[in-house]
C-alpha cells in the first residue's frame, strides 16, 4: 500500500507544480468524469430503490383513474 501513497503523493506535487492554466484542464479532466460517474451510480442505485421497495409484504397501491378532459 505504501507505493500507492508514494505514486499519490508524486502526482499531487506534480499538478501543484504545474501553472494555474494548466491545472484547470487537468483536473477537469478528472473530475468531470469521476462526478459523473457517481452521479450515474447514484441515479441507478435511487431507481433500484424505488422499484424494490424495502416492504415485500405490502400490496403496490393502484393507480388512480385518469380522467378525460
Amino acid at each position: 500500500m505504501d507505493w500507492l501513497v508514494q505514486w499519490w503523493n508524486g502526482v499531487e506535487l506534480w499538478v501543484v507544480q504545474l501553472p494555474v492554466a494548466l491545472q484547470f484542464p487537468v483536473v477537469m479532466v478528472v473530475v468531470l468524469p469521476l462526478c459523473l460517474g457517481v452521479a450515474r451510480l447514484i441515479d441507478r442505485v435511487a431507481d433500484w430503490g424505488a422499484k424494490n421497495p424495502a416492504s415485500v409484504g405490502s400490496e403496490p397501491e393502484p393507480e388512480p383513474e385518469k380522467v378525460a378532459a
